[in-house]
């Protein structure tokens, strides 16, 4: 790094890992099924980028007659201490034409651009979760100019709508991904932490289910081999590892596609870590906790499939912020277009036809260790009650076959983060306050009529 070898560095061609020696040299005996070597990125280093700002750890594997290559690596240290970073996490972008392309470059791109201005003077970079597109694969060069325009490095995950569908084989599928971001599974570090990108997108030729392969499963584990324990490692993956979609909706074969059907492998490989997963897919905002680990499935940044300004949960256009201080991870979700602290919305008694007496938070954040309080007329009145539900402004703009105008095909889904509460008779004002986990306090005030 600055021209000085380093030592313990991970290369991969996806199945075995290598660790470079004292010198900085490694030797990796391949097969010619692999067509990707990839550095793991080592802590201190700066994010080498493409012309548009694209991670560039990897390089084609691509032997000369005798069956031999060299492929150096030349790094840069980071300008600050990377200990301290932060990570915008963009799900399914998913733009299939130029009316939505247009948005993500007029909406998405200037917010997260500022966003990353308020995360100090530490790395910062960008993952898009997967479903980049939305099944035209012509348009990745657009994705890619917005890449630039952001103004920080942006590593990619594969999702199921960036995939070749021609493909008859689950290794074909993501080869134009792979001709645009290189390899779809690989890691890096950044300060204390280790980060993981797979692809659990399984296309069987005429479909794809959630499931990560063996031979991705040992890879994890090599990788890790590499990574003491107790370390916190970030898992990115498109589909979730887990959901509580299927149960909410009743729609217990739609699971085999809207989580992974294997994650118990991956639970057990990341026993040991302090392991945080980020995925997508869902269109909603959701925390879950099992296998051990802590998953956000975060809601997407084109919402309703660009229908309007919310995810089908009531969850505002956005993306994920995770800020790292040495081992310590703190997240929250950001709003296309609001300030941070928008992080609930209120609505008045009767929005919820099936609690008419009742007003409505949707808090979308949400995990059992926020506080949901409210007040009216400035009187505090305790905890509100979380329900199962439907966001009122999902269900007015997305509710029949003619809503939402763009994607008719859209319905409101039933959300866990609604919370509710009975207002006095002849209340003028309710406030609601609700605490992360990090101490951060947001407020709402709703005035009736």
């Amino acid at each position: 790094m600055d021209g000085r070898p380093r030592a313990r560095v991970a290369v991969s061609d996806g199945r075995q890992v290598v660790a470079t020696d004292r010198d900085g040299r490694y030797t990796l005996v391949t097969a010619s099924d692999r067509a990707w070597l990839s550095l793991t990125l080592p802590a201190g280093a700066r994010i080498p980028v493409t012309a548009t700002g694209t991670s560039a750890l990897h390089r084609p594997l691509s032997p000369d007659a005798r069956g031999e290559m060299t492929a150096d690596f030349a790094l840069a240290a980071a300008p600050t201490d990377d200990a301290v970073h932060g990570l915008v996490l963009l799900a399914d972008t998913q733009t299939q034409n130029a009316f939505e392309m247009g948005r993500l470059h007029a909406e998405t791109v200037p917010d997260v651009r500022a966003t990353a201005a308020t995360l100090g003077a530490g790395q910062v970079f960008g993952i898009a979760c997967g479903d980049i597109m939305f099944d035209d694969l012509s348009l990745y060069p657009e994705y890619e100019r917005a890449v630039a325009a952001m103004g920080v490095p942006f590593f990619q995950v594969t999702g199921n709508h960036d995939l070749d569908y021609a493909s008859r084989t689950a290794e074909g599928a993501t080869a134009t991904f792979e001709r645009h971001f290189g390899p779809a599974h690989y890691s890096f570090n950044v300060g204390a932490v280790h980060y993981i990108v797979l692809q659990d997108v399984l296309w069987y030729g005429d479909g794809y289910v959630g499931y990560l392969p063996a031979e991705q499963l040992e890879w994890v584990a090599a990788d890790l081999a590499l990574v003491e324990p107790g370390r916190p490692v970030v898992v990115a993956l498109h589909i979730p590892l887990a959901s509580t979609q299927p149960a909410r909706t009743g729609d217990r074969e739609g699971r085999h596609g809207s989580l992974v059907n294997n994650r118990e492998a991956l639970y057990r490989l990341l026993e040991g870590y302090r392991a945080h997963v980020l995925s997508g897919h869902t269109h909603e905002n959701e925390h879950i906790f099992a296998g051990g680990v802590h998953e956000q499935v975060v809601g997407t940044a084109c919402g309703a499939w660009w229908s309007g300004d919310i995810c089908w949960d009531g969850t505002p256009n956005g993306y994920a912020v995770l800020e790292a201080q040495g081992e310590s991870l703190r997240w929250r979700y950001q709003a296309t277009g609001q300030p941070a602290t928008h992080q609930l919305r209120l609505y008045a008694p009767g929005a919820d036809p099936t609690a008419p007496g009742d007003f409505v938070a949707n808090v979308w954040d949400w995990t059992p260790d926020w506080t949901v309080t409210w007040s009216e007329d400035g009187q505090r009145r305790g905890l509100m009650s979380r329900r199962t539900g439907k966001d009122p402004r999902a269900v007015a703009e997305q509710t029949g076959a003619d809503k939402p105008a763009r994607r008719g095909w859209v319905e409101p889904m039933t959300t866990t983060h609604l919370f509710y509460a009975t207002p006095t008779p002849g209340t003028r004002t309710l406030t609601v306050e609700a605490r992360d986990p990090f101490g951060r306090t947001y407020a709402e005030t709703l005035t009736l009529a």
